[in-house]
């Protein structure tokens, strides 16, 4: 048997790769939607990929269920649980509990572990070359090394309500009827890794064994009391925010995301044909260059992606393809690049990619506004209407904040301007913790029409200044 991990670190996500060797098939789980990475591992290992399974409707990525099927002609199995409400909207093989895959000697069956989901499913793999018992659990948003999929990403992210109460007693319920029944032996292999906004406390960790889990994992002793509302209440405190762009995942992926198929690479495109479409809203355009180069110029109107390695992540954050039917245009050294920062996009569903450019020459440019933090009170005395934003999550906010500041998260700027002050009623002075996150919220603002100033440093560069002061203070005070 082989199974391999592919792991997205821009969105903390794992799919897999299950391969019988005697017979040459394969099934991968909860694949994302750039598909090469599995063609790839396919033909390295001389294998057809005859099936392709997700664990649930998910909410932080695109599916490619439905894109990897396409390609390959392999049959796509999707949940069959959780009611009707959470039905999948396309064509698919429907498993249940302990419904089945077969790969030659290996059975791969479905068990239903509602929680984080209604309908979620996780899938004990057994290698019949050597037993008829399972050795391996892909867990999915079930049980992750160390924590558990939170149950409340209905209510936060797809607009339910007090979902979370009866999503808590079914994860408590699922733990003990499909994970603590299990052997210690059996290597647990979850959906996600540190950094998910799927969990609260996920550990880095690729991999567990059930019985670590029962041993050492937070939730273990209110199960080893069967203490249901312990769990429920621990849960559920401290749960981070969710991004705004998880409603449209979790529309899409319930509907069936669109079959990309082949995508052309991006293309060239010259100064004035851009600085035209950036004009009329036609293109829109994303600057890939550190938070630094950023400041010191920038084409008006351009969102701030200053990282590849979380090119998906910030799209989602920046750019609404519901709402905005621009053409985006990167900034990068050749298509190959540009191709790449498209794969990332693509995993998010935002798809309109188009072409590229290698530097700004013939575009306008602007300089953004940037204050430090010992400039910072003087600006906010200079302008009272001004609003301080905290662009972190709330838990940061709670554990410590510019005095006066209000909180919404990077992640939720673009969809949440109810919560902000009209754009002709006031600037918004913006800070994350070092100013990566800053960078993006405050492009992405500033491309929704506001007057924007970044905090030089963000929080991290204010706390410092601030010690800094307390400190002259304090000598001060020693002296006399």
């Amino acid at each position: 048997m082989l199974l391999e991990r592919i792991y997205d670190e821009d969105l903390s996500q794992a799919s897999y790769f299950i391969g019988c060797q005697a017979k040459n098939e394969a099934l991968v789980v909860d694949p994302r939607r750039d598909i090469q990475v599995y063609l790839d591992l396919a033909a390295h290992h001389g294998m057809a990929i005859t099936a392709v399974t997700e664990t649930h409707i998910h909410a932080d990525f695109l599916s490619g269920t439905r894109e990897l099927a396409a390609a390959t002609g392999a049959t796509a199995y999707v949940s069959g649980e959780g009611g009707e409400d959470w039905s999948y909207g396309f064509e698919a093989e429907l498993l249940h509990d302990h419904g089945t895959i077969q790969l030659g000697n290996i059975t791969v069956t479905a068990r239903h572990t509602p929680g984080h989901t209604p309908e979620h499913l996780s899938y004990l793999v057994t290698d019949g070359a050597f037993t008829d018992q399972p050795g391996y659990y892909l867990t999915g948003d079930f049980v992750f090394s160390g924590d558990l999929g939170r149950p409340d990403l209905l209510d936060e992210a797809a607009g339910m309500e007090d979902t979370r109460f009866e999503g808590a007693k079914q994860l408590f319920a699922s733990l003990k009827s499909a994970f603590l029944t299990l052997p210690d032996h059996v290597q647990v292999f979850p959906g996600h890794g540190a950094g998910s906004a799927c969990g609260k406390a996920l550990g880095a960790l690729p991999s567990t064994t059930v019985g670590y889990e029962r041993k050492f994992a937070w939730w273990a002793t209110y199960l080893e009391r069967d203490d249901e509302q312990g769990f429920i209440d621990e849960l559920l405190d401290g749960q981070p925010d969710a991004h705004a762009y998880f409603a449209r995942m979790k529309r899409q992926n319930k509907q069936g995301p669109a079959i990309l198929g082949h995508r052309p690479a991006p293309r060239p495109i010259e100064a004035a044909e851009l600085a035209r479409g950036l004009e009329d809203g036609t293109y829109a355009l994303i600057d890939t260059r550190p938070v630094d180069q950023v400041h010191a110029g920038t084409v008006p109107g351009a969102l701030s992606i200053p990282a590849l390695g979380k090119a998906a992540t910030h799209i989602g954050w920046a750019f609404d393809p519901e709402t905005d039917d621009a053409e985006l245009v990167v900034l990068a050294g050749d298509a190959e690049t540009a191709a790449e920062y498209g794969d990332h996009f693509v995993r998010v569903g935002v798809d309109s990619l188009t072409g590229f450019v290698s530097s700004f020459g013939g575009l306008p440019t602007m300089v953004p506004q940037v204050v430090s933090p010992a400039d910072l009170e003087a600006l906010r005395a200079e302008d009272s209407t001004a609003l301080l934003l905290d662009v972190r999550n709330r838990s940061e906010h709670a554990d410590g904040t510019v005095p006066g500041a209000e909180q919404l998260s990077a992640g939720k700027v673009l969809f949440h301007q109810d919560d902000l002050p009209d754009r002709e009623s006031g600037r918004l002075i913006t800070f994350c913790q070092s100013g990566l996150r800053n960078s993006v919220a405050a492009s992405t603002l500033r491309r929704a029409g506001y007057d924007v100033v970044e905090l030089d440093g963000s929080y991290a560069g204010w706390s410092q200044w601030d010690a800094q002061q307390h400190d002259l203070a304090t000598t001060g005070e020693d002296a006399r």
